[in-house]
């Protein structure tokens, strides 16, 4: 049995192998952006702004590009435009909840576009409330399969960790936000790999899906996470891995 693949699992798969470099810095840069205007310019008082100048390194966005967006977020530059953050939340094919954290300087463009993208792949988009109670925000690490999961576990559990999962595929590590930080740097020292570490919103349930409402969800969430406004989606999507595979390979 190869298991089920959760959308956090496929969309690492996924960023993997095609990443854009160039839609990641500007999806970084807005994140540390609105970090810095929110709570300072300071990562070490600022835990958002920590949180988003480590997403931004994780795909080498140049220290300069970084110092700039901070500036932005602070108002020591000032380029005219106005980020807001924007939440969207509806529904793809099955029933699955979809919630999508954005951020953009046109609301009216976004929404239309976000709108259009759940409608051409049989999904709609709902009410602001309609699936954000199924959803509690964690800290999620996710790091490379092989490891001793006895040392994942005890070095995961003594920093702060409330859950972990281990699969064929890697592992997963749920914990509070706010330390989501310790962990991984807990998980650094003992030499355990770390893949990526975010702040996420984790379903409380999963929906699984047959081949035809997976492949319309699958591609509903992947061309939201395209889209150069969306930060992040989150599903409760549950595929067959072997399926996932199948739909990946046309």
């Amino acid at each position: 049995m190869s298991g089920h693949s959760h959308w956090a699992t496929i969309k690492r798969k996924k960023g993997a192998a095609d990443a854009k470099r160039g839609k990641q810095f500007s999806k970084c840069a807005k994140a540390i952006i609105v970090a810095a205007r929110m709570g300072g310019g300071d990562p070490d008082m600022n835990l958002r702004l920590r949180y988003a100048i480590d997403d931004a390194k994780s795909v080498n966005m140049p220290n300069a590009n970084i110092e700039r967006a901070i500036k932005k977020g602070t108002g020591e530059l000032d380029d005219g435009s106005q980020i807001e953050e924007i939440i969207y939340e509806g529904y793809g094919a099955g029933g699955v909840a979809i919630f999508v954290e954005a951020m953009t300087d046109n609301r009216n463009r976004t929404s239309s576009e976000v709108g259009k993208i759940f409608e051409r792949h049989g999904g709609n988009m709902g009410q602001p409330g309609c699936v954000a109670w199924m959803f509690s925000q964690k800290g999620l690490i996710t790091g490379p399969a092989g490891q001793d999961e006895e040392a994942l576990m005890e070095a995961a559990l003594a920093a702060g960790a409330e859950d972990l999962s281990v699969a064929e595929d890697g592992y997963e590590i749920y914990t509070p936000p706010e330390a989501l930080q310790d962990v991984k740097q807990a998980l650094q020292e003992a030499g355990i790999p770390v893949d990526g570490a975010e702040v996420s919103q984790i379903p409380q349930t999963y929906v699984s899906l047959e081949e035809d409402d997976a492949r319309k969800t699958l591609a509903l969430l992947e061309e939201l996470d395209d889209h150069d406004d969306v930060q992040k989606v989150h599903s409760n999507v549950d595929v067959d891995a072997d399926l996932v595979e199948k739909i990946q390979a046309g």
